[in-house]
């Protein structure tokens, strides 16, 4: 089974940007983020949906 929840190094590493600037992402809303039991997890849809957006954003 796929993972659903993405750490914050996996989603940077997923996305080929430096762990610091997801944290910029997740905290202008860009991308959006889970917290369980103060863990951060972002799902493996909202990277899509980032990368969704920027995409249409070029054209």
């Amino acid at each position: 089974m796929p993972k659903l929840l993405l750490t914050v190094p996996e989603a940077a590493k997923a996305l080929a940007i430096s762990r610091s600037k997801l944290y910029e992402l997740l905290a202008s809303g860009a991308i959006r983020s889970v917290r369980i039991d103060g863990a951060r997890r972002i799902p493996l849809n909202a990277l899509n949906d980032y990368v969704n957006t920027l995409m249409e954003e070029a054209a």
